[in-house]
């Protein structure tokens, strides 16, 4: 069988991200699952390539088609939309993030037209990509408006274990007013539906997180456990979804660590990553659920104070490539 072809967004130009590619791509078994091919600006690859002396060579390309998808040659389809006059490691600027937006969407675009098997995100800035007049929370609403996914969120992976966040890129206050029966229930179908497809799971058991702490304390501390989350748990169950919760915080994470649990519903942004993070920082990487094309990221940002310094550790790119490779393989 051919191996997939996997599109590998540069993300900001100003920050780690072709760096993290470029090193990514420097590790041999980087080749063996899936054809990697970079969607950015070759001036910026070249320049990282020559700036840390990487034992590599750039092949611009303008259809993947001519790619030469071997070790030690990393092939670009070339942009060429970095403003290099406005161009600065650690330098926000509208150039570098109306760019990185694009690599985004093109990359969705050949997701959807077949053209590539899945993508894989280096990280965007979500400041530089409003200075640029994009007002997403970042690149899952991208793709998710692109696809026209109504039911789709963001699963953290490390090892066996599986954390859907709930809700992503909000405020404290946002995410816990955003706690309602419906949308837990649409939560906890949308990652059944996940680990049923995406990881032939049959018959998945998934607990979900309390939001407040001690489960709220029977109402002391708040009711949405009450009121919302128990109710949305035992509506999944009338559906034979294998359903459990609402757990509180400080152990799910821990059981679910165990084996007990095939994935875990996180209340909110931190609570999902301070767990995950804890057990495997730099190791868990994301990837997008409920929407039709496979899409795998770092679970790290831009990383601006560091960019340009060749101490950027690309081993949370270099994961989520490898995980792109085999949801790929298996989907083709």
């Amino acid at each position: 069988m051919k191996k997939p072809i996997i599109a590998i967004t540069m993300g900001d130009a100003a920050g780690i991200g072709p760096e993290i590619t470029c090193k990514t791509l420097a590790k041999a078994d980087s080749y063996e699952n899936g054809l990697p091919v970079v969607l950015g600006d070759a001036r910026i690859i070249g320049d990282i390539i020559d700036r840390y002396r990487l034992p590599l060579t750039v092949n611009c390309i303008s259809d993947v088609k001519d790619g030469k998808y071997k070790p030690g040659i990393v092939d670009v389809l070339d942009y060429h939309d970095i403003d290099m006059n406005e161009w600065r490691f650690g330098k926000l600027s509208a150039s570098c993030g109306r760019a990185a937006v694009g690599y985004t969407m093109e990359a969705c675009r050949m997701c959807m037209d077949k053209s590539v098997g899945a993508m894989v995100s280096a990280p965007l800035n979500k400041a530089a990509m409003r200075m640029a007049g994009y007002h997403y929370e970042g690149q899952t609403q991208i793709i998710g408006e692109m696809t026209k996914s109504l039911n789709y969120g963001m699963l953290l992976l490390l090892n066996d274990m599986k954390v859907l966040m709930y809700s992503n890129h909000c405020s404290l206050s946002e995410a816990c007013e955003k706690v309602k029966r419906e949308t837990v229930l649409s939560k906890i179908q949308l990652i059944h539906k996940g680990l049923t497809e995406i990881f032939s799971n049959k018959n998945p058991r998934i607990a979900v997180s309390a939001l407040n702490p001690h489960c709220g304390e029977n109402g002391m501390f708040g009711r949405q456990e009450l009121d919302e989350i128990t109710p949305a748990v035992e509506d999944a169950r009338k559906l034979g979804i294998n359903a459990v919760g609402p757990i509180p915080a400080d152990t799910v994470f821990v059981e679910a660590k165990k084996g007990i649990y095939d994935a875990v519903i996180a209340m909110y942004h931190d609570q999902a990553n301070m767990a995950m993070k804890l057990l495997g920082f730099g190791n868990v990487v994301t990837l997008l659920a409920g929407v039709p094309v496979i899409r795998t990221s770092t679970g790290h940002g831009t990383a601006f104070d560091i960019a340009g310094r060749n101490i950027a550790n690309e081993e949370n790119l270099y994961r989520a490539l490898l995980a792109a490779e085999k949801l790929a393989a298996h989907n083709q």
